[in-house]
């Protein structure tokens, strides 16, 4: 469910939060680099193949998949920084995991705004005739973050989720599941009474079965001005937890399988009845929510959630990486996303290696 705007399709490769963007499609267009001679393409700081720039990941047959950037042209990188490097960190973090995904950083720009510069990519793939895109963002004077149109601000740098990670690694504390470490941390942010919430949770389950190594969170974040009973089930659920964790999924599972009853009439019940399910005393979870601890544990949850960007549910940090659990997310590329990410940070993900096909001798 949508907490605030919804972000731009023109910017969905630079965000975490949305990176089932096609490469291919039509964005912004960018200013583009004039033409020049090979004396003119070399950039201080950028790899070179021949006399242009290197496409990131791109293992090419040039008699099959010509380049299908333009020059780069010196006179667009009139910023110090960030560095072209930096930037390629960056897009890698974010696209590294589509071996098909190609792009070129075209311009790092000065502005009128000190310290601000403006970054133009181009983007495509391996695909034959593959369209190109263009696509801008501005990085701020911090160096760690960057605005992108009208999404906000958004994390950058060669490591872009790494603050996130650790800030989730010191504070998501919501009702656990799988691993004890937190090499792979999975937190979840969701609304129990968020419809779209609920549709994701066999995703959730195919991905703690997967990834054996993973420690999955389920962090509240009640959407109470969309969904009135949001935030008692959450209350709930924290005094769920607090007394036993397991528990938590059980209960869960019954208030989401009983959304429809959350209304004012039966919410009240439908919560106390979710609780007696989970094996709890549903007096003893009433009286705990109705506190002031409680109800301040769970707005320190939502504080959480908005001091590292969520705007919507559900949400899956991936390691501090945000993606979105929508509907047309294909299962196998949040495993490829999970996986790459794992890889990123070094860290075993514990799934099964994949069945190698017999090969026949010749």
């Amino acid at each position: 469910m949508k907490r605030a705007h919804i972000l731009s399709t023109a910017l969905a490769p630079f965000l975490g939060a949305a990176l089932l963007a096609s490469a291919q499609a039509p964005a912004a267009p960018a200013p583009a680099p004039a033409q020049t001679s090979p004396a003119q393409t070399a950039v201080p700081g950028q790899a070179t193949q021949g006399n242009r720039p290197k496409l990131e990941l791109q293992t090419l047959d040039p008699s099959n998949h010509p380049d299908p950037f333009p020059p780069v042209n010196q006179k667009y990188f009139t910023a110090s920084t960030p560095t072209v490097a930096t930037v390629d960190s960056f897009l890698k973090a974010l696209w590294g995991y589509d071996p098909d995904r190609i792009w070129r950083v075209e311009a790092i720009q000065t502005t009128q705004a000190p310290g601000v510069s403006k970054v133009v990519v181009y983007v495509s793939d391996k695909k034959p005739n593959a369209k190109v895109s263009a696509a801008s963002f501005f990085v701020l004077p911090d160096g760690k973050h960057a605005i992108a149109d009208a999404s906000g601000i958004i994390s950058f740098g060669a490591t872009p989720f790494a603050d996130t990670r650790k800030t989730l690694e010191e504070h998501a504390d919501g009702a656990h599941r799988g691993a004890a470490g937190k090499g792979l941390l999975l937190v979840e942010f969701a609304d129990l009474q968020c419809p779209h919430c609920k549709e994701a949770q066999p995703t959730m389950d195919r991905l703690a079965q997967d990834f054996p190594n993973a420690q999955i969170v389920f962090q509240n974040f009640p959407i109470a001005d969309i969904h009135p009973y949001a935030f008692k089930a959450a209350a709930y659920g924290y005094c769920v937890t607090k007394q036993k964790n397991d528990a938590f999924f059980a209960y869960a599972a019954e208030v989401f399988d009983k959304q429809a009853a959350l209304t004012p009439a039966t919410g009240d019940q439908t919560l106390k009845d979710a609780v007696t399910k989970a094996g709890l005393d549903p007096a003893a979870i009433d009286a705990c929510a109705s506190t002031a601890e409680t109800k301040n544990a769970v707005q320190a949850s939502v504080k959480l959630a908005e001091d590292i960007g969520v705007q919507q549910t559900p949400m899956l940090a991936i390691n501090g990486r945000l993606l979105p659990l929508t509907s047309n997310l294909p299962y196998e590329t949040l495993k490829t996303i999970v996986s790459y990410q794992a890889v990123q940070d070094g860290v075993s993900t514990g799934a099964a290696p994949l069945r190698q096909t017999p090969t026949l001798a010749h």
